[in-house]
């Protein structure tokens, strides 16, 4: 009798401990907790370039406005003035020092290159291969300006990084031609 009150009393243990639903909840969710937090890192992460990539867009769309009326040839701009011009309306979200701005003339739209700046380095590490020709009255000119967006690398392996040391190129490109003088 007292073996099988013993062989009774481990078979009511061991099926109360497999019907017992505690815990539960807990387990599941340590099952998809590093899927959920990677995919929350991922959005997160596609968002702010997204929205970085949209900010640039359209402070170049405003900066290029100046060169396209004529008001920074008559003040005799500098690329240096140009790029704070840009840099001022930019700097909550950017970094003025990774900021690049591409000035250059076309001589017609079939020539007029917009595509993604390839940056050089010097041997300070300076990007040295922009140009600043914001042209005269009449001409096409296209406006790029580069950024370096840091990205981290994300769990499950997602990273948005196309350039070396994790960074993103965003670049926004604006091409017009210039207003005729008056």
């Amino acid at each position: 009798m007292a073996r099988l009150k013993l062989r009774s009393t481990r078979q009511t243990r061991s099926g109360a401990f497999v019907r017992d639903c505690r815990g539960v909840t807990a387990v599941e969710f340590a099952l998809i907790a590093p899927a959920f937090i990677a995919l929350l890192v991922a959005i997160l992460q596609t968002f702010l370039v997204f929205f970085a990539q949209e900010m640039l867009e359209s402070v170049v769309q405003q900066s290029s406005r100046q060169i396209l009326t004529g008001q920074t040839q008559s003040a005799q701009a500098t690329q240096a003035a140009f790029h704070q011009t840009v840099c001022s309306q930019v700097s909550v979200l950017f970094t003025c020092s990774k900021i690049f701005v591409d000035v250059r003339v076309a001589t017609s739209w079939s020539t007029a290159d917009t595509s993604a700046l390839v940056p050089t380095y010097d041997s300070q590490g300076n990007v040295n291969n922009m140009q600043f020709n914001p042209g005269n009255a009449g001409d096409i000119v296209v406006v790029r300006v580069m950024y370096l967006w840091p990205v981290f690398g994300g769990p499950l392996g997602f990273n948005l990084s196309n350039q070396p040391n994790n960074t993103r190129m965003i670049l926004a490109t604006a091409a017009f031609q210039n207003e005729p003088s008056s």
